[in-house]
C-alpha cells in the first residue's frame, strides 16, 4: 500500500512537471483554452457569489460577537476582511473550481481514455499532454485568480452589510479599521494561493482523468477521488502558505 501511494504521488508530481514544460511548448492550443476557460467559469461564477455572502456574513457575525466581548468593537471590519480575503475567499474558489471545473475536466478526459482517444492521438504523434491537459489546468488557474477578486469582493460586501445592519457597527469604523490592519501583500497572497489552488485542482484532475480503472465505473471513481484528493491537498498547501505568508510579511503597524 505505502508503494502504491509513494508511486502514484511520483507520477502526480511528474505530469505536475510535464504539465509546466509544456506550457512553453508551441503550438499552443489557444481555442482549447479559451473553451475550456469559459465552461469553467460559467459552472463557478454563480455558485462562488452565492457561496460567499453566507461565509462574509457568518465571519463578520463571529468577529463582530467576539470583538464586541474584548471591547474592539471598532476593529470588527478590518478583522472580518482579512480573514475573507487571505482565507475564506481562496478555499472557496478552490472547492469550487475543485468540484464543479475539475469534476468535468477528469470526467472529460477519464472518458477519452477509456475510449483510447489518448492512445490514437499518442500514435499519431500528438501529446495528450500539451493538447488536453495543458490548456485544462491553465483554464483552471485562469478561472480561480479572477474568481478570487469576485469572491472577495461580494464576501465583503456581504459581511458589512450583516457588520452595520444587525449588529450596529458604523460604516465609517468598519472601513477605518479595514484601512488600519489591512495592507496590499495580503490581496497578493490571497491571488497567489488561487493561482497556486487551480494548478492543484486542475493537475489532480487531469491525472485522475489520464487513469481511470475498470472501465466507465472508474471514471465515476476517479472523479470522486479527484475530488477528495484535491480537497486534502489544498488545505494542507493553504496552511503552508499562511504559515510563511505570516512568518515573511509583518503585520501592519508591527
Amino acid at each position: 500500500m505505502i508503494t502504491g501511494a509513494l508511486r502514484e504521488t511520483g507520477r502526480l508530481f511528474a505530469l505536475a512537471a510535464e504539465v509546466s514544460r509544456a506550457v512553453f511548448r508551441r503550438p499552443f492550443q489557444f481555442r482549447e483554452f479559451t473553451e475550456q476557460f469559459w465552461f469553467v467559469a460559467s459552472v463557478t461564477i454563480l455558485p462562488a457569489a452565492l457561496v460567499s455572502i453566507p461565509f462574509g456574513a457568518v465571519i463578520a457575525l463571529q468577529v463582530g460577537s467576539l470583538t464586541q466581548q474584548l471591547g474592539a468593537q471598532s476593529f470588527t471590519g478590518g478583522a472580518s476582511v482579512l480573514a475573507v480575503v487571505q482565507q475564506a475567499s481562496p478555499l472557496i474558489v478552490a472547492l469550487l473550481i475543485a468540484g464543479a471545473g475539475g469534476s468535468a475536466i477528469c470526467a472529460d478526459l477519464g472518458s477519452r481514455a477509456i475510449r483510447e482517444e489518448l492512445d490514437a492521438m499518442e500514435v499519431m504523434g500528438v501529446s495528450p499532454v500539451q493538447r488536453l491537459v495543458v490548456p485544462r489546468v491553465l483554464a483552471a488557474m485562469g478561472v480561480a485568480v479572477l474568481l478570487n477578486g469576485l469572491v472577495s469582493v461580494v464576501g465583503i460586501l456581504g459581511g458589512y452589510f450583516f457588520n452595520v445592519v444587525m449588529q450596529g457597527g458604523t460604516p465609517g469604523a468598519y472601513l477605518s479599521s479595514f484601512s488600519a490592519l489591512a495592507q496590499l501583500p495580503d490581496l497578493y497572497v490571497s491571488e497567489l494561493k488561487a493561482l497556486v489552488f487551480g494548478f492543484i485542482a486542475g493537475i489532480v484532475a487531469a491525472y485522475r482523468g489520464l487513469n481511470p480503472r475498470g472501465g466507465p465505473k472508474g471514471v465515476g471513481d476517479a472523479v470522486n477521488q479527484s475530488v477528495v484528493i484535491t480537497f486534502l491537498l489544498l488545505f494542507f498547501v493553504n496552511m503552508v502558505m499562511t504559515a510563511v505568508y505570516l512568518q515573511i510579511v509583518p503585520p501592519k503597524g508591527g
